[in-house]
């Protein structure tokens, strides 16, 4: 079955939708993003992700594209068409098809809307969570404001490429402090030899994850304590385990970071049991 995707109204086979091409979006990357989780063809923490897209519109001073509501309603038809089980929704607002100006078009503008649906394999992801994954640092060279989940993503796919090219899946960016702020597609947790979680405090340094925020139930339920604050490269190797999460991963184990191991060079007993609990947490929508 051929994919089907979400473009301003319409809901189009996926080879033939497209966006004009004085689509802000792709002329300045004027535009924010979510992905959300599909699990049992139900959304999971769509609430919360919503939630977050109303700020990042906010802070870019983007009007809403239409009704909360109806924006669900959207995402579900999107996931419902590609007849996704298991898998992500991925939503994106820009400030919509204007001559190409660097100032705001006319108030009237409306928002563009695309929302694609795509299968996962969970078995994949389970192998690639029980096998553990590798990262790299690499130097912090973002914008200031990453706390807005824009389109504009440059740093995080060339960090992402060097993380690949360097046999890893992930790149964890370092500040000029030496601290670890948060990886190209995910937050940074470690788990330090006292057994206390840490991942850096949701600022404007980082992005507030939403399975970043769901997991501090989960931690709170096991009997782990949460510190939020910075830790350094150092401080990660020197830790029990440590490990991202996201929304497309959850959580996975981080057993290298730079070549070194952590911990005992494979997952751990902590970051495997966030894992298992995340979604008896996390909000299933209806």
């Amino acid at each position: 079955m051929s994919r089907i995707a979400y473009v301003n109204g319409r809901y189009l086979p996926h080879a033939d939708a497209g966006i004009h091409i004085e689509d802000r979006g792709f002329q300045f990357s004027d535009g924010v993003y979510e992905v959300c989780e599909v699990r049992g063809g139900r959304l999971i923490d769509a609430r919360r992700h919503l939630d977050r897209l109303d700020r990042s519109l906010r802070e870019l001073r983007i009007v809403s594209p239409m009704a909360r509501a109806a924006l669900l309603v959207v995402m579900k038809e999107t996931v419902r068409r590609n007849r996704v089980r298991t898998g992500l929704v991925y939503l994106q607002v820009t400030r919509g098809i204007a001559r190409r100006d660097h100032g705001f078009p006319a108030a009237d503008t409306p928002p563009s809307v695309v929302v694609t649906a795509r299968a996962t394999d969970p078995k994949a992801g389970a192998a690639k969570a029980a096998a553990g994954v590798k990262v790299i640092t690499v130097p912090d060279n973002r914008w200031e404001r990453v706390d807005i989940k824009t389109v504009g993503l440059l740093p995080n796919v060339l960090a992402k490429q060097q993380a690949r090219e360097n046999g890893a899946f992930e790149a964890w960016f370092v500040d000029s402090e030496g601290r670890v702020t948060e990886g190209a597609s995910t937050n940074a947790w470690i788990l330090t030899a006292e057994g206390v979680l840490v991942t850096r405090p949701a600022e404007a340094g980082i992005l507030r994850g939403i399975t970043r925020t769901v997991l501090f139930d989960v931690a709170e339920d096991l009997g782990l304590r949460v510190e939020e604050r910075a830790f350094t490269r150092a401080e990660a190797l020197a830790a029990r385990e440590a490990f991202v999460s996201s929304a497309s991963g959850i959580v996975l184990p981080v057993v290298a970071i730079d070549g070194q191991k952590v911990g005992e060079g494979r997952p751990g007993p902590v970051a495997m049991g966030l894992r298992a609990c995340f979604h008896d947490f996390a909000e299933a929508d209806a």
